[in-house]
């Protein structure tokens, strides 16, 4: 990835519409190192898909991704699996183990990506556990948390391991008061150190107190993607 290139291109991408149900239509969006953008998307699911897009899990039937200067379809499975080492997600629909406890839903995905010593790992989970209200890390399995912890957790693992791109869906709606100011403070932070950030929101009310720092606002609709103004 060289000086000044974005961290994250579509071009004219079109998705397979039998993978993605998404508009086969271009997608074209850009995030430079320590920008966020926000895409305003009341439909979930297709915030979800759309997330995947980005991250290189959808196939495409035109134009290219790149992620730190890398086409994803371009890569093999080691080089997908150390890039998307760089990239924190929080996903609404959780994505967690039951099999494992709450800590191994937290650290694996960072285990298997990375190279990280799991001393390092631990410690770093931990400290961002208390950051986020949890004494520790729960080691109880995710479907015995509430929602409010389940999405504690999950800021959990997006921050763990200081990503390069935070890909945040929106959890505004279950994410206690308390943890709405450290989650923006870590966000701020990741930028400042050059993460980017596409955060899909739901409504005004997720982002409003965050309005002043974002780059730049553009909307998800079934016909495609479309800027807007950032009031």
């Amino acid at each position: 990835m060289t000086a000044n290139a974005p961290l994250l291109e579509l071009r004219d991408v079109v998705p397979t519409f039998e993978e993605s149900g998404l508009m086969p239509a271009p997608y074209n969006l850009r995030i430079m190192p320590g920008e966020c953008v926000v895409i305003d998307c009341r439909d979930e699911n297709r915030a979800a898909v759309f997330a995947d897009l980005c991250t290189g899990m959808i196939s495409l039937s035109q134009g290219n991704i790149r992620f730190m200067g890398l086409d994803w379809t371009t890569l093999r499975d080691r080089q997908l699996n150390a890039l998307r080492g760089r990239i924190g997600r929080i996903s609404r629909s959780g994505s967690w183990l039951n099999l494992f406890g709450t800590h191994l839903n937290i650290m694996l995905p960072h285990l298997y990506h990375t190279n990280d010593p799991l001393d390092n790992v631990v410690e770093h989970a931990t400290e961002l556990g208390r950051r986020f209200g949890f004494p520790g890390l729960p080691i109880t399995a995710p479907d015995r948390l509430s929602a409010a912890d389940q999405a504690r957790a999950a800021c959990v693992r997006a921050f763990l391991g200081r990503p390069d791109l935070l890909v945040l869906e929106d959890i505004s709606d279950v994410l206690p008061e308390e943890n709405v100011l450290p989650f923006f403070e870590m966000m701020t932070a990741a930028r400042d150190r050059g993460c980017g950030v596409l955060w899909f929101v739901r409504s005004a009310v997720a982002w409003r107190e965050y309005r002043k720092a974002v780059n730049l606002h553009m909307r998800l609709l079934d016909e495609g993607l479309f800027p807007m103004r950032v009031m």
